[in-house]
């Protein structure tokens, strides 16, 4: 029964440890930046290592033009590139936290919680 105890309390330490070096990777992800880009750099996103979004660029020339078909069509697909760049950050970050291990599905995982790139 003490045995049990013991492996349940060397559970909850691991556990706990776990949540701390997630909250630095965390912490490190948001500090970390990708770059979208689309239409020739017509449009450029930045985000975070976390996924959000920080900046968005867009080409004076684009804006002059007015042309929304084009900023609607460039929009999504910089955000997109941005965002995959982005999951790549955070797997890699969990692979080093892990110490190599093949988190191959990861980037599957992640996807999930994420919006989908086009395709």
């Amino acid at each position: 029964m003490f045995k049990g105890l013991s492996q349940l309390a060397g559970l909850v330490s691991q556990a706990r440890n776990l949540g701390d070096k997630m909250q630095t990777l965390q912490s490190e992800l948001a500090t970390q930046r990708a770059t979208g880009r689309a239409g020739g750099d017509m449009v450029i996103v930045e985000v975070n290592g976390l996924g959000q979004v920080l900046h968005v660029k867009l080409d004076p020339a684009l804006v002059e033009r007015k042309d929304q078909e084009m900023l609607e069509d460039l929009l999504p697909a910089a955000i997109n590139d941005a965002l995959a760049k982005s999951k790549e950050l955070h797997v890699n970050a969990m692979q080093s936290m892990t110490g190599g291990l093949d988190l191959s599905s990861m980037k599957d995982m992640l996807g999930k919680f994420t919006p989908e790139e086009n395709k």
